[in-house]
């Protein structure tokens, strides 16, 4: 504050305002348009780069454009539909089997303690013994074909979701079933109103996961007395040497699994809108 005199009048006080310190923020920012896809193409371009200036063996990792050369021939040829077909199929009859168990069984278990004595030991023990080891087993109940790799594909689908959407459920603040109690709400209103939204975030979460799952399962069963698939398309070319084919099953698996996860991200985000959070 300074002070200045006007001919012979008293002196008058003027405040000058002082700088002001800007804070720093300490959110990650405005969310960037198509920000995942930037990781994967630096790693194209980095693979092109390497490709080109002769830092990588031909016969082990080719080169990107001769991949998308070998893609489009298998394309054309008709086989490489075919086996997309095929993998798509299985994992959705797969994941569509899981995603119904996993759901139920969470709810089951995360609402009644009954139901949680009889199924969460149960889906822990499940948890604990690796998936593929129930490969023989299942073959075994459920003879080499379709059914026991769908049923595999399931398996590795609803334990994720099971766990996060149980987690989630045994996370909903005791005081919101108080209220619910006090204002009288029937069993189903309690679910709409409370359960649900209170489940979702983890839900989601699980259903990423289980996404994923339902593509690492179908690599490896697809490789299991298959006729088809791209599961099979690489393991018939591990046997021809045909380095560029198990690279185009690859990238097809890679961009199944983020197009999936962007979708339920997407999904996500519209359903929880109304959440505040970092991410949004």
């Amino acid at each position: 504050m300074t002070t200045t005199t006007l001919g012979t009048a008293a002196p008058v006080a003027v405040a000058v305002e002082q700088p002001r310190r800007r804070r720093r923020g300490l959110a990650p920012g405005k969310r960037l348009p198509a920000a995942r896809l930037v990781g994967p193409l630096v790693l194209l371009a980095l693979w092109a780069a390497a490709s080109a200036a002769g830092r990588l063996d031909p016969g082990a990792v080719p080169a990107p454009w001769t991949v998308l050369r070998t893609g489009a021939h298998l394309w054309t040829a008709g086989t490489l539909p075919t086996d997309v077909l095929t993998s798509l199929e299985r994992a959705g009859y797969g994941f569509a089997i899981g995603l119904t168990a996993g759901v139920l069984l969470a709810l089951a278990s995360g609402l009644s303690r009954t139901g949680e004595a009889l199924i969460d030991g149960t889906v822990q023990l499940n948890r604990a013994i690796p998936v593929l080891g129930l490969i023989p087993l299942f073959i075994l109940w459920l003879g080499i074909g379709e059914t026991f790799k769908i049923a595999i594909i399931a398996i590795v689908v609803y334990i994720p979701i099971y766990l996060n959407t149980h987690a989630a459920l045994a996370g909903i603040d005791s005081r919101f079933v108080e209220l619910a109690e006090v204002q009288g709400l029937s069993r189903f209103r309690f679910i709409q109103q409370i359960v649900i939204p209170g489940a979702l975030p983890g839900f989601f979460v699980g259903l990423r996961l289980g996404v994923t799952g339902s593509w690492l399962g179908l690599v490896v069963l697809e490789q299991i007395n298959a006729t088809s698939g791209l599961g099979y398309m690489m393991f018939q070319a591990q046997n021809y040497g045909q380095s560029d084919v198990i690279l185009v099953g690859l990238l097809i698996y890679g961009v199944f699994g983020l197009v999936s996860d962007s979708a339920v991200r997407l999904v996500e985000r519209r359903v929880l809108s109304w959440r505040r959070t970092l991410s949004n």
